[in-house]
């Protein structure tokens, strides 16, 4: 019997499963913060902040503790905690943000940064990283699945797992530096196995499973949707098959992140031969966040006991400027504090030494009791020129509801704002292979966002005057990547472009001319 199967079939709950279920979001996060402020206290961030003083705050009652913790960190951004603190733990000095020397860095390009960060996971991560990966695999119990399922291996489709060694460090992908550690019982079920992982060319990888394809036997896939629906093509293509299902009779789940999934249903119902199960997660280079918890509901729960602190920033004028820079003075709210249905950017303070850090992310609560969210962008890809307040989450639903009335499919697309006589533009490049008519799908487009977003719907008969579409193959979209170094893993096309990275993507396009424009 599979260990997977034996996991699950013997009902197994893991004891911070039960301890989330029957415990307060408050008082969970109230431990998990004194916790980590209790084991960094020794470390220098901890001193020069003064952590004994905030831990005395946790006898005083009400919301002491948060009050001095509020006062004594400062909010950081990863620029700020790089330069002030990371840089130091690079270097191999220990001790620094989390006690010991920090032996692994996860490289996250992020999608609005050009050069990468170096984001630091310590032992205690992986480890979390780990459990929280078990509590999610023991949520499948909650489906309806065959169980042949249990018994079928686990594609990942990650970065690889060969690290550059750097001195005192090893760098590379989350997703890389988790595959070379995973624990001896998982190694059975893992696929493509640690050779293709290591491979560093993302195509020869890729060609690789393509051809290995049908000696195994899947049931359970992860990684992000744009590669892993090229992936399928490729194996469809290699084996002559009509679809996945006839190469992996029992895939039935597919675990995804990092981005919307909306824009990838369409493709990827071509590519089966009968439903399956999707599954987001939200694992960030930072700590993994949160997992769906239940089929069919379009919705993650936090994880509140595992490692990780969180704090919640309205994301409003008040506390955001207009390129998404968190403000000094910004109001920041625990768990027990916000209200569903607002926006809010993150904060993680986490056992890998992120303190008060913003991870760029913004999410709303869809329910407070089991705290459940969905992600709707990043602090940093939304558009506002004049008042639209056009989210991520909005810009996705419109792909997606557009992709349906067409019946075409749209894995890919940016929108840019830009300046349109004396007033404001939105130009949206959709990246299709399908035959669509660009000036159709403008009006789709922006008859969709305006039943969407009230206040895009006012402003297109203000200030945004005009909408712009070019539709473009969906290769010229990874043909960029790849000119950026980005190609595989973890890569992500940003779904909003701005300043350098549009100048340089039109650059681009002049050079690949091969749209059609409306």
């Amino acid at each position: 019997m599979a260990i997977l199967g034996t996991l699950l079939k013997k009902g197994i709950r893991l004891r911070e499963m039960l301890e989330q279920e029957y415990t307060s979001p408050l008082d969970l996060q109230k431990k998990e913060l004194k916790e980590l402020l209790i084991t960094a206290s020794q470390t220098e961030f901890g001193k020069h902040y003064n952590f004994a003083d905030i831990l005395s705050g946790f006898r005083k009652g009400d919301k002491e503790f948060y009050k001095r913790y509020k006062n004594h960190v400062p909010v950081h951004s990863y620029n700020k905690i790089y330069g002030d603190w990371w840089k130091l733990a690079l270097k191999g000095v220990k001790n620094v943000c989390w006690p010991g020397r920090v032996k692994y860095f996860a490289l996250s390009s992020g999608t609005s940064e050009a050069s990468s960060k170096y984001i630091p996971v310590t032992k205690d991560m992986t480890q979390a990283i780990r459990k929280t990966s078990v509590r999610q695999i023991l949520t499948l119990s909650k489906y309806d699945l065959a169980p042949e399922l249990f018994e079928a291996g686990i594609l990942m489709l990650g970065g690889s797992t060969h690290l550059n060694h750097k001195g005192s460090f090893f760098e590379g992908d989350l997703s890389g530096i988790q595959a070379a550690r995973l624990p001896f019982w998982f190694q059975h079920f893992y696929k493509p196995g640690k050779k293709i992982a290591r491979t560093r060319n993302w195509d020869a990888k890729l060609d690789e499973i393509a051809r290995r394809a049908s000696e195994w036997d899947i049931g359970i896939i992860v990684g992000v949707p744009a590669w892993i629906q090229i992936l399928m093509e490729k194996i469809i293509q290699y084996h002559r098959v009509k679809n996945i299902h006839d190469i992996w009779p029992n895939l039935r789940v597919y675990v995804h992140g990092g981005v919307s999934f909306d824009p990838y249903r369409k493709g990827f119902e071509k590519l089966l031969g009968r439903p399956i199960f999707y599954i987001e997660t939200y694992l960030a280079s930072e700590g993994f966040i949160a997992f769906q918890a239940y089929p069919n509901r379009r919705t993650m729960r936090l994880v509140l006991n595992n490692g990780i602190f969180y704090e919640f920033v309205p994301f409003e004028a008040k506390n955001f400027d207009a390129n998404g820079e968190i403000k000094a003075d910004a109001e920041t709210f625990m768990i027990d504090e916000v209200e569903e249905g607002k926006e809010y950017a993150i904060l993680l303070s986490s056992c890998a030494g992120a303190w008060r850090y913003l991870i760029g992310d913004v999410i709303k609560f869809t329910s407070l009791e089991e705290s459940e969210i969905v992600i709707t962008g990043r602090t940093k890809h939304f558009l506002s020129l004049c008042g639209e307040h056009l989210s991520v989450d909005n810009m996705n639903k419109a792909i997606e509801l557009v992709s349906n009335d067409f019946n075409i499919n749209i894995p890919e697309f940016t929108v840019a704002g830009i300046p349109h006589g004396s007033l404001f533009a939105h130009h949206w490049f959709i990246g299709t292979d399908d035959k669509v008519d660009a000036k159709a799908l403008k009006e789709k487009i922006d008859l969709h966002l305006k039943e969407l977003n009230d206040d895009y719907a006012v402003e297109r008969s203000a200030a945004l005057k005009e909408v712009l579409v070019d539709v473009l193959p969906v290769k010229t979209f990874y043909s960029w990547m790849e000119s950026k170094g980005k190609v595989g893993g973890q890569n992500k096309f940003p779904r909003v472009i701005k300043n350098a990275q549009l100048d340089d993507w039109k650059t681009f396009l002049q050079n690949h001319s091969n749209g059609n424009h409306s």
